[in-house]
């Protein structure tokens, strides 16, 4: 999920500077792909290798400054590349927010089998993720609503 939710910033932002939307592609689709094993292998999935794969994935959302950076270099001062950073960032918080609630194994640590049924940290997790998903929906409209108007008409 972390390595799709780049493609549509990605590819809207540099919709008409091909090499550099294939490149950034590219290589979130490559780190996408290495992070398949570690959620495969067995081995990685014992309790002392959560932290790992926490920021694992975590490493993988914060690799999206680069573009979101770039985004905002090539369209400054075009008020939706700000809009559109703004709803990628809250996406990437609350992800990471759910990754941070899910390795630590919030709340359940601090109230051992009170949150067995309900209120643990994988549900935690999972509303966090859905958020997060809901914001990237929101830039995904603002993008469309952007390259429908402008087309390739403004690029910094």
């Amino acid at each position: 999920m972390i390595a799709t939710s780049f493609y549509p910033p990605v590819y809207y932002s540099f919709m008409c500077s091909p090499c550099v939307r294939n490149l950034y592609l590219l290589c979130i689709t490559v780190l996408g792909i290495l992070a398949i094993p570690v959620s495969l292998i067995p081995a990685f999935q014992q309790p002392k290798y959560r932290p790992v794969r926490a920021a694992l994935f975590g490493g993988m959302g914060v690799s999206g400054v680069v573009p979101c950076m770039h985004k905002l270099l090539v369209f400054h001062g075009e008020p939706v590349a700000y809009q559109t950073a703004v709803h990628e960032v809250i996406m990437g918080l609350l992800y990471g927010l759910g990754a941070v609630v899910y390795a630590m194994r919030v709340p359940e640590r601090w109230r051992p089998g009170k949150f067995d049924l309900a209120g643990h940290s994988h549900q935690i997790f999972h509303v966090l993720v859905v958020a997060g998903a809901y914001t990237h929906y929101k830039a995904g409209l603002l993008y469309l609503q952007w390259r429908d108007s402008t087309g390739c008409g403004f690029d910094g």
